[in-house]
């Protein structure tokens, strides 16, 4: 999937584009070229695609064209950018899907038409790639039959074959011939107003020690829910498989925070939330085991004989069936009601989650102690391990090691310093087992998956995951000293 990476300057209503010779050495300028374009902006009715940093349009002569927020590069405004035919006036079943989880059940209506006027020139470099897109745009919004507005804006869109050196000298040039400062704003939101520039649905705020209890809840639901929110297009699209695994985190995260909370909260909503979290966990972690496994099988091939290889290929390929399967029942679920309805809920959550405490309380006075529940159950089944701790028991710390965790996590606000430091420390214990759980999934597919002729492989990789859980059970007590430290948990009382 394409990032679209572009910066935006604000251009007075005489602006003229200058000559841009001579920025980079060998570089060249193409002839200005003059383009007129019709763009209608879709969004539901409370602007919910806008607020979220989304986009979907209809332009004449190009297509359908849906943006998904990046991750902030400075100045520069990065998008993911999918483009589809147009092929009737409605929005194609394809970029719908892309933006569900934003939409769920409400609806796609027009919201703005812009007729843009634009002067556009290429600077390439000596190889023929193009370094940027400088493009001199005088924007109306059209309301009816009328403008009701009009702006002039320059876009610098960043080409693959962008170099160091060049940018700061052409913005400089741009400035010297009257843009100017950067604004990011895409003109769909301009054209909208201040409805637009509203905040999304759900947003996790800054807190400090002073936060309450209400203000804890609600930020650790919302940071959790968007992230998911940001992964889900990125899933649906399938470029890579770290989307799934993030995803699934901070499912998890949900789920296992409201088990945390459940002294604050209703108890049928937070267990009936925790139902469908659960619910689609299991849906991301069957595509997400098979793509560790895939991985770590793939990985092996340099380490056994050139002999060996076809038998680990046909292993692995019957693997990636049944990704790709699990893969394909992920999509149906993302594609469900069931889906669109745990998302509407975990919005409304996010905005208003049922207590039955006073959510007005200071958060230092409830949450540490939460946090000092999941730490004591955590330290008591640690002590209670035989010498020799079976692979289950050591799966179990895990769970438990990540439970503490998230309860750090979210206290950090009123915790400090102290509270991130437990944070890195049980999250290295979480590391450390998780490698050993994977080394036992492993070993425990390819005894069930080898046929008799792989058997031999098949032997081979399962010595090698042995070794693999050997030296994990040899850290992990080493993890669990560094985390097991009093001065480390002085916050949570």
């Amino acid at each position: 999937m394409a990032i679209e990476r572009e910066i935006k300057l604000v251009a007075a209503p005489d602006f003229r584009l200058p000559a841009l010779d001579g920025l980079v050495d060998g570089a060249s300028v193409s002839d200005v070229e003059t383009l007129k374009l019709s763009t209608v902006y879709y969004d539901t009715p409370d602007l919910r695609l806008t607020r979220w940093g989304c986009g979907l349009r209809l332009r004449k002569g190009e297509g359908w064209t849906v943006k998904l927020p990046a991750p902030p590069e400075g100045e520069v405004l990065a998008r993911h950018e999918l483009t589809f035919p147009a092929e009737s006036p409605e929005p194609p079943a394809a970029a719908l899907d892309l933006l569900r989880a934003y939409v769920r059940h409400s609806r796609l209506v027009p919201v703005a038409k812009l007729s843009t006027v634009r002067r556009r020139v290429r600077l390439q470099d000596a190889d023929g790639d193009v370094l940027a897109e400088v493009d001199d745009d005088v924007v109306s919004v059209v309301r009816g039959h009328r403008v009701a507005s009009r702006f002039h804006e320059v876009e610098v869109e960043l080409g693959e074959g962008r170099r160091d050196g060049f940018l700061d000298p052409l913005l400089a040039r741009l400035r010297q011939a009257g843009a100017g400062p950067t604004d990011p704003t895409p003109k769909h939101v301009r054209a909208l107003g201040p409805k637009a520039l509203e905040p999304p649905e759900v947003v996790a705020e800054e807190l400090d020690k002073n936060a309450k209890v209400v203000d804890l809840v609600r930020n650790v639901i919302a940071g959790a829910l968007a992230s998911l929110l940001r992964r889900d297009p990125l899933i649906r699209v399938g470029d890579d498989p770290e989307n799934i695994h993030k995803a699934r985190v901070e499912t998890r995260r949900l789920r296992t925070m409201l088990r945390i909370f459940r002294g604050l909260l209703d108890v049928d909503w937070a267990s009936s939330l925790r139902t469908e979290l659960g619910w689609l966990a299991d849906e991301l972690g069957g595509v997400r085991d098979r793509q560790v496994l895939l991985a770590r099988l793939r990985g092996k091939a340099a380490d056994l004989p050139a002999d060996d290889h076809p038998a680990l290929t046909r292993l692995t390929e019957r693997l990636a069936v049944e990704a790709d399967a699990a893969l394909n029942g992920l999509l149906l679920a993302l594609r469900s009601d069931r889906y669109a309805d745990l998302l509407e809920r975990l919005v409304a959550a996010a905005q208003a989650p049922l207590l039955v405490v006073d959510g007005a309380k200071p958060a230092i006075d409830i949450i540490p102690a939460l946090t000092a529940r999941a730490w004591r159950k955590l330290r008591k089944s640690v002590e209670a391990l035989p010498a020799e701790a079976s692979d289950m028991e050591l799966h179990r710390i895990r769970i438990l090691a990540k439970r503490a965790r998230y309860a750090a996590e979210a206290a950090e606000p009123v915790g400090g310093k102290r509270a991130a430091a437990f944070v890195r420390l049980a999250t290295r214990l979480q590391d450390v087992l998780g490698e050993h759980q994977d080394s036992i999934n492993a070993q425990t597919w390819v005894r069930a998956a080898a046929e008799p002729p792989q058997a031999f492989v098949a032997g081979e990789l399962c010595a090698m995951e042995r070794a693999t859980a050997v030296e994990a059970r040899k850290v992990w007590p080493e993890a669990w000293a560094a985390l097991d430290r009093r001065r480390l948990r002085t916050w949570m009382t």
